[in-house]
């Protein structure tokens, strides 16, 4: 499917220990990718971090899904399967976040090979409410030879670590990613405290079967 409305995008980001063994990493990723199979879960991948610039903990990996509505986020949250990929998947990890947010006009899936750049924004705490609304609105015009633009204010979630703006641009590729607009050149800084900022390309199929 490809139609395009309002969805809830599904951002994890993981610190995979350096020491890992990396056949339980790879039989992580298979795990993960295997919840795709749930029948909620309108889009699913994970894979590495291609680039990051945070000042906060460097994440090695992440994992992005989509659903219809926050219910199904709910539901997937909960589901024992996801859950029994969380158990197996936290002695592995030195530490996790997670942000979810409401966006307009966005896919229900991605087309593999796809370069997506994810900024998480930490806003500044004087910031009113409505300011927030502007903010969200200039964001969607900074980005130019893009595929798709995502962008949302977090849902209320203990584990997003005082993020609560929500970016994913998605490109044809990794070098029109280096082409386009930089954030931190655009007169949204005055409203930022701090930014995290991943690249990364959604896997080819053959990448991600078991």
């Amino acid at each position: 499917m490809s139609a395009h409305h309002q969805i809830v995008e599904h951002i994890v980001l993981l610190s995979v220990k350096p020491d890992a063994d990396s056949t339980k990493v790879e039989t992580m990723i298979n795990e993960v990718n295997g919840l795709i199979s749930l029948n909620f879960t309108l889009h699913l991948s994970v894979g590495k971090i291609l680039r990051s610039t945070s000042t906060s903990p460097n994440f090695s990996h992440i994992i992005h899904c989509r659903y219809r509505s926050t219910d199904d986020l709910q539901a997937y949250n909960q589901h024992p399967e996801h859950l029994s990929v969380l158990k197996n998947t936290q002695p592995l990890l030195d530490d996790f976040m997670v942000v979810d947010f409401l966006s307009d006009g966005s896919r229900d899936s991605l087309k593999p090979g796809s370069a997506m750049r994810v900024t998480l924004l930490k806003l500044k705490e004087d910031l009113v409410e409505h300011e927030k609304g502007k903010l969200v609105e200039e964001l969607k015009g900074q980005f130019k030879r893009t595929e798709e633009i995502s962008v949302g204010e977090s849902l209320p979630n203990e584990m997003s670590k005082g993020y609560s703006i929500g970016v994913i641009v998605v490109y044809p590729d990794l070098e029109a990613i280096d082409s386009d607009a930089e954030l931190h050149k655009s007169k949204v800084k005055d409203f930022i405290e701090s930014e995290m900022v991943v690249d990364y390309v959604v896997p080819l199929p053959s990448a991600a079967e078991h």
